[in-house]
């Protein structure tokens, strides 16, 4: 069993940043690949990133490439989104998630049905 805490959402003006923080229990952190997700008002959820279990491999959505940066501190248990240049579509609920069945995987995955764990969500809003 893993528990995934999210935290670090907010309100913030288009063109800030934020950084989010997902902190995990409950299993070899290290081990397993996390990805973060996002859903908007009257949307499905979608992939946002994600980075393999040393964090040596990122892979991002187009629509976030070039402004957000994931990245995992293995010492402390948590993986990070960096969010910069915050545009009024990336308002959603932000969800991190552990692909533990990973288990030292060389590549990150982007399908939600990949990931067993998930956080309760973050709301990011993004004002104008």
């Amino acid at each position: 069993q893993v528990q995934l805490v999210e935290s670090g959402g907010g309100l913030v003006q288009a063109g800030g940043s934020l950084r989010l923080s997902c902190a995990a229990s409950g299993h070899t952190f290290s081990y397993y690949a996390m990805g973060w997700f996002r859903q908007a008002p009257g949307k499905e959820r979608e992939f946002v990133a994600a980075i393999t279990w040393r964090g040596g491999t990122a892979y991002y959505a187009d629509s976030v490439k070039d402004r957000f940066t994931i990245s995992r501190d293995n010492a402390k248990n948590t993986v990070y989104l960096q969010m910069n240049s915050l545009k009024l579509e990336d308002t959603a609920v932000y969800y991190c998630a552990a692909d533990v069945s990973s288990r030292f995987s060389p590549t990150p995955k982007s399908k939600q049905s990949s990931y067993e764990y998930w956080g309760q969500g973050t709301q990011v809003t993004v004002s104008s």
